[in-house]
């Protein structure tokens, strides 16, 4: 946390940077070590770890996800991610600012639909992909250490989108087989994601969701449930608690203050909100979380 109670925000080493690589080899992580010493920062950028090998765990908003082998694990910007510890890690940390994606949120080349749903972040590389993604990443890389021209940042786009539609199709291919690839529900809550990332702090109500998307409210509502098991009003109460419950956990800011980051005036009613989606008031939640 900053002194002034806001959560640290970890942004790309130079202003005007899009892109950073950095290999991984032998890495360690943990309290005995420098690395060990970083506080939860939220990321003012999209990262992707590749672990070929080695092993540990890293939260991810206040969420234990274990670093496993052969995988690659997304973090979007703006969720809270620290390593609690790893040791020997090989592979590479690729991060990018949002003017690498692709434009269109529906888009497959775009981090929306991994970040939206619950669960792991992290997608399994097939064996036979490894050496298609390590030689992506490093021309990626060599890319970056090139002096800029005007070509540079429309190759690192198409590069990175490369990434990112490979992680669709990995994601796809252990993805439930009831569901093609290109189902109209998954694409409607793909575009939802995007538009509840958007605007979840200043509209909380299923119909300007359902008219930013220009479809009947109960038409989203039933995709959402088909693909999720939750329905519109369900994802938007989740976006909701998951930012206060971040603030509540990572920044000193009062649980007004927080109240009115997400949206909700009445720090009663947002305090009886919070208990009942996480089963305890916000101040119990801080002091629990911190104590943990």
């Amino acid at each position: 946390m900053s002194s002034g109670g806001e959560i640290a925000v970890d942004r790309l080493p130079e202003p005007t940077s899009s892109i950073e690589v950095v290999q991984l080899v032998g890495a360690h992580f943990g309290a005995a070590t420098a690395a060990g010493a970083r506080q939860p920062h939220r990321h003012d950028y999209h990262e992707l770890i590749w672990t070929r090998c080695g092993e540990g765990r890293h939260l991810i908003d206040g969420e234990v996800s274990a670093v496993a082998p052969n995988t690659v694990t997304l973090i979007g910007r703006g969720q809270i991610h620290v390593f609690e510890r790893a040791s020997d890690l090989h592979g590479a940390v690729v991060r990018f600012g949002e003017e690498l994606l692709a434009g269109d949120a529906v888009a497959r080349a775009n981090p929306g639909w991994l970040l939206g749903r619950r669960g792991s972040h992290s997608v399994e590389v097939p064996a036979s992909e490894v050496p298609h993604l390590e030689a992506a990443i490093s021309t990626l890389a060599a890319e970056t250490r090139r002096p800029a021209d005007p070509c540079s940042l429309g190759i690192q786009r198409h590069l990175v989108s490369v990434l990112l539609l490979w992680l669709d199709r990995w994601y796809d291919a252990v993805r439930s087989q009831e569901r093609a690839a290109d189902d109209a529900d998954v694409q409607l809550y793909r575009r939802f994601v995007d538009v509840l990332e958007r605007d979840y702090a200043r509209h909380h109500d299923v119909n300007h969701y359902a008219d930013a998307l220009r479809v009947p409210p109960a038409a989203l509502s039933r995709a959402l449930s088909h693909v999720t098991g939750r329905g519109t009003k369900d994802l938007v109460t989740d976006r909701v608690m998951l930012e206060a419950a971040r603030l509540l956990r990572f920044s000193d800011l009062t649980v007004g203050e927080i109240a009115y980051r997400v949206g909700t005036g009445d720090q009663l009613y947002f305090s009886r909100a919070f208990k009942r989606h996480y089963g305890e008031a916000p101040s119990a939640y801080r002091e629990q979380a911190r104590r943990s």
